[in-house]
């Protein structure tokens, strides 16, 4: 019990959220753990704040649509995650062609062969260039013209394919309430600098090097389930690679409210070190759910909500009785949370 204490507790201050480690900047919080999950963009921003101090809701969405410093799109396990620009050709290069040929088999089940494949990413790349960054729904119109079906999931396993292969990313957003995210093309949105840091073997080395960093102590399944890589591949870049020095955590009862889909609940082989068996259902109650939650030192003591539109501030639902020093935690950070959105 007190080594798994040590590991979860080295673990919380490898992802800054333990041991009373904060970042100082967006791409300072995506630098130190590859990339923040990011299926859901306002989730992705609270993930960026439980791992900093003083950033705000605006501080993230400026770093995605003005400063271009960071990047949605799809990386780690095919999935979507918020990563430092200066990482997204490389890990796109590593990982687009792992994503791409295992998601072969759904385009076939969606009825879309390699040809009607390829012709859509023409549309897509001609559209974008034509008329500037498009969101879903006008990608999908555009695809209908080929006859891609419009409802269901088809159109968007192209997008996401175009997206896997380089050529388009998440860029802007529009203005007003019923703003939505708009695809641009990769090379327009971020112009490729020369050759890059990391290429083939080395690229699956240098992820396995920052994963040990930022997540470790973990081991080479831990790195599988985390990366979404090849068993062989990920086997040999984990052989070429070592575990760095590990600080243990200097304070005790750090409390933090991780978002849903969290790094933290995702990023490992086993759910045990995170969170008490008698209580996962309620942090995964099922239908891909990861809920909010709310760990201490590492470990899951409760999971947390907000009202429609944050209108009734932060409601926590703990696992048991919390001691007074954690109680205080939980309302120092939903009080931090009501900061971070304030000023979005």
């Amino acid at each position: 019990m007190a080594e798994q204490r040590h590991i979860r507790a080295q673990r919380a201050r490898a992802q800054a959220i333990g041991g009373g480690v904060r970042c100082g900047g967006v791409t300072e919080v995506l630098a130190r753990v590859v990339g923040v999950q990011s299926q859901d963009p306002a989730a992705a921003a609270l993930g960026v704040r439980a791992r900093s101090a003083g950033l705000t809701a605006g501080d993230v969405r400026r770093a995605v649509g003005e400063d271009r410093t960071a990047v949605r799109g799809w990386f780690m396990r095919g999935t979507l995650h918020l990563v430092a620009a200066s990482d997204v050709r490389w890990l796109l290069e590593l990982l687009g062609p792992v994503f791409l040929r295992s998601g072969e088999r759904r385009l076939r089940e969606l009825g879309l062969d390699p040809k009607l494949c390829a012709r859509a990413e023409r549309v897509i790349g001609l559209a974008i260039a034509a008329d500037g960054p498009l969101t879903r729904a006008e990608l999908t119109e555009r695809l209908g013209g080929i006859g891609v079906p419009t409802q269901g999931q088809a159109a968007f396993h192209l997008i996401r394919r175009s997206a896997l292969a380089g050529q388009i990313c998440y860029g802007p957003e529009g203005d007003g309430p019923t703003a939505r995210a708009r695809f641009a093309l990769l090379d327009a949105w971020l112009p490729a600098e020369g050759r890059q840091p990391w290429e083939g073997e080395a690229a699956a080395v240098e992820l396995a090097r920052r994963y040990r960093a930022g997540y470790g102590p973990s081991d080479v399944q831990d790195f599988v389930t985390w990366s979404g890589l090849p068993t062989s591949a990920a086997k040999r870049a984990w052989a070429a690679t070592s575990d760095g020095e590990t600080e243990d955590a200097a304070e005790e009862g750090d409390v933090r409210l991780l978002p849903a889909y969290d790094n933290y609940l995702t990023a490992y082989r086993s759910r045990e070190l995170s969170v008490p068996a008698a209580h996962e259902r309620r942090v995964w109650p099922g239908g891909g759910q990861i809920r909010a939650s709310i760990v201490v030192d590492g470990w899951a003591v409760g999971t947390w909500s907000r009202g429609v539109k944050g209108s009734a501030g932060v409601m926590v639902s703990p696992f048991g009785a919390l001691s007074a020093g954690v109680e205080d935690g939980v309302a120092a950070e939903a009080a931090d949370i009501d900061r971070f959105l304030a000023r979005g």
